[in-house]
C-alpha cells in the first residue's frame, strides 16, 4: 500500500508540474476510456491464453475406492445469485474467453462490491481461465452511492473496472494486477474513485 501511496505522490506531483505554461489538452468520453480498457484487458489475456499449450492429455482418472469419507456440506448462503446480462459482442477468432461469462461449475466464493466513490457506478468483470475452464466477461447492476452488491461467482482471478452514472464523470479500471479470491469465504471488492483492491475475509 505504502508503494501505491508513494507512486501515486509522484504521478500527481509531476501532473502538477507538467501542467504549468502547458495548453489543456482535450477531454475524452468516459466511454472511450473505458472501452479502450476493457480492449487493453482482453488483448492482455487473449495473449495469455496464445501462449498456453494446447493439446495436453488428461492424467488418469481416479479409480474409486469401497471407503467413503465423509464431507461438509455447506449451509445455503445469503447472497444473491447473480444472472449476468450478457452485452452485445462478438467472438472474434473463436476465443472462447471473448464472451459473457454463463453460468459456471466449478468452486464459488461470495464477494461484496462497497461503492465508496461517493457516486452510483456500474461495474464490470473479467474473469481469467479456471482450471475449470471457465472465463469471459460480465457487468452488474448499477450501485448507488455508499450502497453494496453481493455476489456469489467462480473463485479465480479477475480483472474490474468501474464507471460513474452520476454527475461527476469517470472511470478506473484495474486491468494489470489480478484481483485474486481463491476460497469460498465472503470477499470484499472496495470500488474508490482512486483505486479497486480486493480484501480478504
Amino acid at each position: 500500500m505504502n508503494r501505491l501511496k508513494t507512486l501515486s505522490t509522484i504521478i500527481i506531483t509531476a501532473i502538477f508540474i507538467s501542467s504549468c505554461g502547458a495548453e489543456a489538452t482535450p477531454t475524452i468520453s468516459p466511454v472511450d476510456v473505458q472501452n479502450t480498457a476493457v480492449a487493453g484487458a482482453f488483448t492482455m489475456v487473449a495473449e495469455t491464453q496464445a501462449a498456453i499449450p494446447t493439446a495436453t492429455p488428461l492424467p488418469p482418472t481416479e479409480t474409486p475406492t469401497q471407503t467413503l469419507v465423509p464431507t461438509n456440506t455447506p449451509l445455503a448462503s445469503p447472497t444473491l445469485e447473480v444472472a449476468f446480462t450478457p452485452t452485445a459482442a462478438s467472438n472474434a477468432g473463436g476465443d472462447p474467453c471473448n464472451a459473457p461469462l454463463g453460468s459456471t461449475s466449478g468452486p464459488q466464493t461470495r464477494i461484496r462490491i462497497a461503492n465508496e466513490t461517493g457516486q452510483p457506478i456500474g461495474v464490470w468483470f473479467y474473469l481469467t481461465k479456471t482450471s475449470f475452464g471457465e472465463c469471459g466477461y460480465a457487468s452488474i447492476p448499477p450501485i448507488n452511492k455508499g450502497g453494496d452488491y453481493f455476489l456469489a461467482i467462480a473463485q479465480g482471478c479477475y480483472a474490474a473496472g468501474a464507471w460513474t452514472t452520476g454527475d461527476k464523470k469517470f472511470t478506473i479500471d484495474n486491468v494489470r494486477y489480478p484481483l485474486c479470491a481463491n476460497n469460498t469465504d465472503k470477499w470484499t471488492l472496495h470500488i474508490t474513485r482512486d483505486e479497486i483492491y480486493l480484501t480478504p475475509p
